[in-house]
């Protein structure tokens, strides 16, 4: 009985040691969790941030503009974000940098309805343009509507606020700018309309990033981030081996999303995910801060070295 007691206290200081070496770490997402997110909940939901020694909290912001700017203060290790809003924070002279990506091909499109009467870039002429965000996709739509021998005052944009989809379907605009193609094109369908999509990165637009995650500049070091690194790239690649599995362990994490729009989603967004979530092709950022400081988005571009880091 001693014997089996003295195994028992064993185990237990053991499982104990263990919890108190786990690391924490905060992790701020951009939006409510989404198959966007699919690496970081599969390492949360099998355990690969848990064999790294960390502890990751997965958290949603109240405000998706926060995330990054709360990093910058300290009040959290990592927040999830965009490449062209990392331009435009540094810009303004926020002490950020990005250590990784998540998605690594552009989602942002300019969709209009299959069935409706514009075929071509060209036909957007004297048509509406429904918008959620200014700045960048302003930028975006610039670019693109350049390649048509448009310009941006050929259109008329109209703010639809976060209604992209329901107010192309009601007819209030013509196209929207914005609405992603592993989103919004499957919501269209699944009301009944098919959209066709015009991509960005296709009309005039570098690629770049779509999803990555930063870090305070000054904690770029921390051995956290490393570890952190380690087990999204093995998460990565066990949901692209295991997806079907990987799709039960997302709604583990959240069971809400079990429907028809998200399991489409998660399906166009698999081939996105980056493979090295680590690696970082510095050709990509200069030239979308080229292209960024041309349309008068930020009046800088610094070397990338400066606010990015490799973090193995």
């Amino acid at each position: 009985m001693k014997r089996l007691i003295a195994l028992f206290f064993a185990a237990f200081l053991a499982s104990g040691l263990q919890a108190q070496a786990e690391e924490k770490l905060r992790v701020l997402l951009d939006w409510f969790a989404n198959p966007d997110h699919a690496p970081l909940a599969v390492a949360q939901s099998r355990g690969f941030f848990e064999a790294h020694g960390l502890e990751v909290e997965l958290l949603e912001p109240a405000d998706p503009a926060m995330p990054p700017k709360l990093v910058a203060a300290g009040q959290g290790d990592i927040a999830i974000s965009y490449q062209p809003v990392l331009h435009a924070q540094i810009d303004e002279g926020m002490p950020l940098a990005r250590i990784g990506t998540l998605i690594a091909t552009p989602l942002n499109t300019l969709i209009v309805l299959e069935e409706g009467p514009i075929d071509t870039l060209e036909d957007l002429k004297g048509k509406r343009v429904g918008y959620s965000v200014s700045g960048f996709e302003d930028a975006m739509l610039g670019a693109m509507l350049q390649q048509a021998g448009l310009a941006v005052e050929d259109v008329e944009l109209i703010n639809v606020n976060f209604s992209l989809s329901p107010s192309l379907l009601a007819g209030q605009v013509d196209a929207i700018i914005g609405g992603y193609r592993n989103f919004e094109l499957n919501q269209l369908e699944i009301k009944g309309s098919k959209g066709l999509a015009f991509y960005p990165e296709e009309n005039g637009v570098p690629p770049y990033d779509e999803l990555i995650m930063v870090a305070h500049k000054d904690k770029t070091g921390d051995p956290r981030l490393a570890k952190f690194m380690a087990a999204l790239e093995e998460a990565t690649i066990y949901l692209l081996n295991h997806p079907q599995d990987s799709w039960e362990a997302f709604l583990e994490l959240y069971p809400n999303l079990d429907d028809e729009l998200n399991r489409r989603a998660w399906a166009d967004t698999l081939p996105r995910f980056a493979k090295r979530p680590a690696a970082l092709d510095a050709g990509r950022y200069e030239r979308f801060a080229a292209f960024m400081k041309e349309a008068g988005l930020i009046d800088q571009t610094p070397p990338v070295e400066t606010y990015t880091s490799v973090v193995y």
